[in-house]
């Protein structure tokens, strides 16, 4: 009977289930049917990545129609409005490229798909969908009938996501108990003992040795071998290669003196050496476990939001510190960081952040508010329902729109070192086989594997993870939160340092204000202090909490201009607040200073003058700065009122530049990067998002107000404003511990090797030393980043 693959499953055909269509061969009318959808939808190239790449479609059934019910697709999605709603399935068939790039291809077979994103190691798609086009259901039927059906289940949403890989775990134990009995049969041969009772079970204990060595070599150590395969496979030479190559040449080199009786070989190193490399993965991976839970839940979101008091006061909090039932208040321009129901009438929520669709939705009173959306307009008040770490917000941070849009193409030192590392070793390894092939047959099989193992490259690849995760730590530590492991190293880069002025290098002290011009009544002061409430500004809050204590009040409009002024109306009057441009102040005699001008109705009233507050041992931070040979920006968009002030207290090499707006901030910074600067600007999150999302780091300075800046790299506590200068000397610091670790395990290499091709190095020494000089590495690296944190911080 003829037998051939399916063009779609790779499944067999056979004469009594061959249908033919298209000039080619399918199993069943599944097959057939798919065929046809990516052919109807232009997606034909999805062949093309894999022979036979689809997963055989299941029937059409009812299994799915638990989702018509609304209490379980809520519970399901991590989003939804009226037009948008994100879904994360779990779909166990996705395993290479092809299922990749369908997945996120479904905009082509459903007209309600937005966007589609496969995260490959977690095996799971999210789903950015019209609700009212396309439901739940029919997504999940769509993904059925194509042969990627998502695995639901209730449970699994509810709970916690486990965050150690339990596969890793098996593979540890296994190579662990081998490890031990493999080395424990071994002893009486290391130590040549010519018992009678040995000599007779010799190769019984051998071959015993050998069948526990096969579960290490097939499945602890399958990870390396398959990620060395896949290396070759894209022409990517990756570490693994040379680590999975040491193992087989002496598991070959193992079972060949086993079989013709040359001895037990090299076993008992073998499962050693996958133990130490799986404990050293396991490690590391409980280490960036440890620094992801850390940052999802102090680090990246408003470090502070404000509380609603039982006696109607108003308090500061941690946002972290929220619990279910709190009510939090919103101004203009926050980040709503909690689930929640909106108390107030109305609100505007602008869900760019989850979405990338920068509509704002019109919510009422009793409505669901998803973490996430940032309020647009008027102050409004919000009931907790969710505490931070159950809310959607804790997947933002990975979030396509969050990302900077500058594109550094940049290339860590491992991957770098890595790319030429492994090409090299191989033909070191291969020359030394044949050389010593001519001589010895024996000793070329020696050398070659001792070449391999002692070279084994792990300390080359956890030496910048484990520093960098250190560093990223006790920065956080120190209230300095950083978004990975490239922004410290962009950080020991930077040659230039752009600064904010107001809320920057001033503080939000409410201390120094007074006010000139036409008296203000009891009425117009409370309608000021309700119209700034809704303001983040630093001169908004500094101005709010400067007026007297009145009653709360709500404006019937409110609108805010960045970097202009806000417009209110309350008991049917107008009211603008803001800089001198703003209320069209013309006055050839104005004096230059920092002030926000009261307009009500048509008429000027005043001005609210602030003398600025700058922050402590500001000229010292300078100064510091100045002697590290950093290039020094203030980049303002008040007047030059305080240009003498400043002239006093900064470094003659500072430059002085005011009266810029947003749009030019930006544009400052990358005329600065255009003549080849490496820029780190630090401004307050409000109206620098622009410049701090242009500049090679953009740091958030945040005071006790609740603000979140998605273009920023790293959010720095405003109490840590004085470390500023110890923070970037400390990643200059990490940089130096790498590099120093590099040389350290490059010397090792080399000394390694020359001792393996002189023949001098058996590979069980090399299997031994092989984890010793890792251990020895990662210690290096924690105790010098350590030892540089407490010195610098």
């Amino acid at each position: 009977m003829e037998s051939k693959k399916c063009y779609h499953c790779g499944n067999e055909v056979t004469s009594f289930n061959r249908i033919q269509f298209d000039n080619k061969q399918f199993c069943c009318n599944g097959c057939k049917t798919v065929y046809e959808i990516f052919s109807e939808n232009d997606l034909i190239s999805y062949y093309d990545f894999e022979t036979a790449p689809g997963a055989t479609p299941n029937p059409v059934t009812r299994k799915y129609d638990f989702l018509e019910k609304e209490e379980i697709v809520d519970k399901l999605l991590d989003f939804k409005e009226s037009e948008i709603a994100i879904a994360t399935l779990y779909i166990p068939h996705i395993h290479c490229s092809s299922c990749i790039w369908i997945l996120e291809n479904l905009n082509k077979l459903s007209l309600g798909v937005y966007r589609s994103l496969v995260n490959f190691p977690e095996k799971k798609v999210s789903i950015t969908f019209n609700p009212s086009q396309v439901n739940l259901k029919q997504l999940v039927e769509l993904l059925d009938s194509i042969g990627y059906a998502p695995y639901i289940s209730l449970k699994n949403y509810e709970e916690k996501p486990k965050n150690i890989d339990r596969s890793l775990i098996y593979k540890i134990g296994v190579a662990f108990f081998s490890f031990g009995n493999v080395m424990m049969l071994s002893f009486p041969e290391y130590f040549n003992i010519e018992d009678l009772w040995i000599i007779e079970y010799r190769d019984f204990f051998r071959w015993l040795i050998l069948l526990m060595s096969l579960p290490v070599f097939f499945y602890s150590a399958s990870p390396y071998h398959i990620a060395a395969w896949n290396g070759l496979k894209t022409g990517n030479y990756t570490i693994d290669i040379p680590m999975s190559l040491g193992i087989i040449v002496m598991f070959i080199r193992s079972v060949y003196d086993i079989v013709f009786s040359h001895g037990q070989g090299f076993f008992d190193s073998m499962c050693m050496l996958v133990f130490f490399m799986l404990l050293g993965k396991l490690f590391q991976q409980r280490t960036y476990n440890f620094l992801s839970f850390e940052r999802d839940y102090k680090s990246y979101f408003p470090i502070a939001v404000t509380r609603i008091e039982a006696d109607g006061g108003e308090k500061p909090v941690q946002v972290y510190d929220v619990v279910k039932g709190d009510r939090l208040l919103i101004r203009n321009e926050e980040l709503i960081p909690v689930d929640s129901i909106l108390i107030s009438a109305k609100a505007f929520v602008d869900y760019s952040f989850v979405t990338g669709e920068a509509v704002p939705v019109e919510k009422k009173s009793g409505d669901k508010l998803f973490a996430g959306g940032k309020q647009v307009g008027e102050v409004i008040e919000i009931e907790t329902v969710k505490t931070v770490s159950q809310s959607y917000l804790t997947q933002l941070w990975s979030n396509d729109v969050f990302q900077k849009k500058v594109d550094f193409k940049y290339k860590t030192i491992t991957d770098s070192i890595s790319h030429y590392f492994t090409p090299v070793l191989l033909i070191i390894s291969v020359l030394a086989l044949v050389y010593w092939m001519f001589i010895d047959y024996a000793v070329a099989f020696n050398v070659f594997t001792a070449i391999l193992i002692v070279a084994c490259p792990c300390a080359l690849a956890l030496s910048a993870p484990f520093t960098m995760g250190n560093v990223i730590r006790i920065m956080g530590r120190k209230k300095f939160y950083v978004k990975n492991t490239i922004v410290v190293e962009q950080m020991a880069k930077v040659d230039t340092l752009v600064f904010d002025k107001t809320g920057t290098i001033t503080s939000s002290a409410a201390a120094g204000i007074y006010y000139e011009g036409a008296d203000l009544n009891i009425e117009e002061k409370n309608a000021i202090k309700n119209i700034v409430r809704g303001s983040n500004h630093p001169l908004s809050r500094r101005l709010y909490e400067f007026l007297p204590v009145s009653k709360v009040e709500k404006p019937t409009l409110f609108e805010e201009i960045k970097g202009s002024g806000v417009t209110g109306i309350v008991n049917n009057q107008k009211y603008n607040l803001g800089s001198s441009q703003f209320l069209n102040v013309v006055n050839v005699n104005l004096v230059n200073e920092t002030a926000v001008y009261v307009g009500i109705g048509d008429v000027l009233k005043g001005k609210f003058v602030f003398s600025n507050n700058y922050r402590n041992n500001l000229s010292k931070i300078f100064r510091n700065l100045d002697e590290l040979g950093y290039g020094l920006i203030v980049l303002s968009g008040d007047n030059d009122g305080e240009e003498a002030v400043l002239r006093e207290l900064l470094p003659e090499s500072t430059t002085l530049v005011f009266n810029q707006k947003p749009d030019e901030k930006l544009r400052y910074i990358e005329k600065l990067q255009q003549q080849g600067k490496n820029v780190m600007m630090i401004g307050d999150g409000l109206n620098d998002a622009g410049a701090l999302a242009q500049s090679n780091v953009g740091v958030s300075v945040s005071e006790n107000i609740n603000v979140f800046t998605p273009a920023s790299d790293a959010i720095l506590d405003a109490k840590k404003f004085s470390k500023i200068p110890a923070f970037l000397k400390y990643s200059k610091s990490a940089i130096g511990i790498i590099k120093r670790s590099y040389i350290m395990a490059l010397t090792y290499n080399v000394v390694g090797i020359s001792f393996a091709i002189s023949n001098h190095l058996s590979p069980l020494v090399a299997a031994i030393l092989m984890p010793i000089s890792t251990v020895t590495i990662i210690s290096f690296v924690t105790i010098m980043s350590n030892y540089y944190g407490r010195k610098n911080l």
